[in-house]
């Protein structure tokens, strides 16, 4: 996915800058980038590769050269950024966080004419961001070229741009998929995606974007330049996965969602009376744990961490670029508590379950260390669509999710007119799903949370909620 950072001020705001993006690095491993402007210089920006070292030890070497009253930085799981543009519409740097579903097409019906190039990068595909600056760039105000953007595109488009005139515009993508919050101090104002980004760096809560709304961001305030709409499908993934525990999204926190979420699963089973007799629930480090935790309180079982993760070396386990290099960091991370683990009958909840190919080396590894039976719980219902928002499942395709595999095996093509019903533990091709996966991957027996009771953890409309990996519905 991504995540920016943004700050405007009537002081030097490199170091907010540095700060408050190395704060998103929870939401991309892939590039990074700072631009930063000044009236005396101009804007200076440099883009690094985050892939195998943070943001943090990567731009430290870079912030002598910065300086400026305003700047923007991004975290990005996709293309280098942010970009300098020079147009019609002036100077700016642009960075942003999305998808373009109809990038080739976009480039064939509006820029196939003589005097139109994009750079190409390795993939032969056109940049992301560079994209959306050339639709933005067809617009009489950069306003205007924004909304003209959002709308031809398909997908979603949350967007951050910094002016020669030392100015911040932020864009939420028109449905709101995900959040943009500004916020301020005694000398001016910034944006993130997070708010306790800039939270720790002395800023208030000034403000949060509703769906599709543009905001002009100064020293002085934050100025509507186009108004909300009145559609919102914010993605429920940063309340489960991606959030950071103390975040904020539409007045609900990440973590109190989370143990709110681990409870309901618990009484649903206590009320079906499927809950294992087990000696320890447990969470799959990290995003599993405050799920698990919800999930021990209500059920009355014991929570513990049978093992841990060893993360000083290699924070996130996917950022090397081979898939055997993955696999084996992923193994040498988990750390086992043998007195934990040894002839105990243990409950985990994970986040999600995507492809189950790390999922299924866990439960291997719990079995070698001597667990007489492992039991696992999603908190999320079965995944059933690639996500075409936000890149969720990034490199997914929907035959490689885990449920969708198990179904082709199940019935083939047949099964994919009945994916609701596979969702559904309630009916038999439901109760088929787990049983195969259970065989394939080993537990003794596994559960998904409801897409009811997740939205009903959550709390807030559920019409507002995009829930597409689940239902394949907009």
């Amino acid at each position: 996915m991504g995540g920016f950072f943004g700050a405007v001020s009537r002081r030097d705001v490199v170091m907010d800058v540095f700060f408050g993006t190395d704060y998103h690095s929870h939401l991309g491993t892939r590039n990074a980038g700072m631009a930063v402007w000044s009236r005396e210089g101009g804007c200076q920006r440099q883009i690094h590769s985050i892939a195998n070292t943070p943001f943090r030890t990567k731009f430290e070497p870079d912030l002598p050269k910065f300086s400026g009253t305003c700047g923007i930085g991004c975290i990005s799981d996709s293309d280098p950024q942010p970009l300098l543009v020079r147009s019609h519409l002036g100077l700016y740097a642009i960075t942003t966080v999305g998808i373009i579903n109809n990038a080739e097409a976009l480039v064939a019906s509006c820029f196939s004419g003589t005097g139109h190039q994009f750079m190409a990068m390795s993939s032969g595909k056109v940049n992301t961001t560079e994209l959306t600056a050339a639709l933005i760039n067809e617009g009489e105000t950069l306003t205007d070229g924004i909304l003209r953007a959002q709308e031809k595109i398909d997908g979603s488009m949350t967007i951050l741009l910094m002016t020669e005139q030392g100015e911040i515009i932020a864009a939420r993508d028109r449905r709101g998929r995900l959040p943009v919050h500004v916020g301020r101090d005694a000398d001016g104002h910034c944006v993130a995606f997070e708010s306790f980004a800039y939270q720790k760096l002395g800023y208030e809560n000034a403000y949060e974007l509703g769906p599709g709304e543009i905001v002009r961001v100064t020293c002085e305030g934050c100025e509507t330049l186009s108004p909300a709409g009145h559609e919102m499908r914010i993605c429920a993934f940063l309340w489960t996965y991606y959030g950071y525990p103390n975040s904020n999204y539409e007045g609900v926190n990440v973590e109190v969602m989370r143990y709110r979420n681990g409870e309901i699963m618990a009484r649903r089973e206590q009320e079906a009376g499927t809950l294992p007799d087990v000696d320890y629930v447990a969470g799959v480090p990290d995003s599993g744990l405050p799920h698990a935790i919800g999930y021990a309180n209500r059920s009355g079982k014991t929570f513990a961490r049978p093992f841990v993760k060893y993360t000083p070396t290699w924070p996130r386990s996917f950022m090397p670029s081979n898939q055997g290099v993955r696999d084996q960091v992923a193994k040498m991370k988990q750390i086992p508590v043998p007195e934990l683990i040894e002839d105990k009958k243990l409950l985990f909840v994970d986040d999600s379950i995507v492809r189950g190919t790390q999922l299924q080396g866990t439960v291997e590894f719990l079995y070698g260390a001597g667990a007489r039976e492992v039991h696992m719980r999603s908190a999320c219902p079965p995944i059933m669509y690639a996500c075409k928002y936000l890149n969720f499942s990034r490199g997914n395709a929907d035959r490689e999710l885990l449920a969708r595999r198990v179904i082709q095996t199940l019935e083939g093509d047949e099964g994919l007119e009945h994916i609701a019903e596979y969702a559904d533990h309630s009916t038999e091709r439901g109760k088929c799903l787990l049983h195969e996966i259970c065989e394939m991957l080993g537990f003794d027996s596994l559960g998904y949370q409801s897409l009811d009771g997740l939205l009903e953890a959550i709390g807030i409309d559920r019409n507002k909620i995009c829930t597409y990996c689940w239902t394949g519905e907009e």
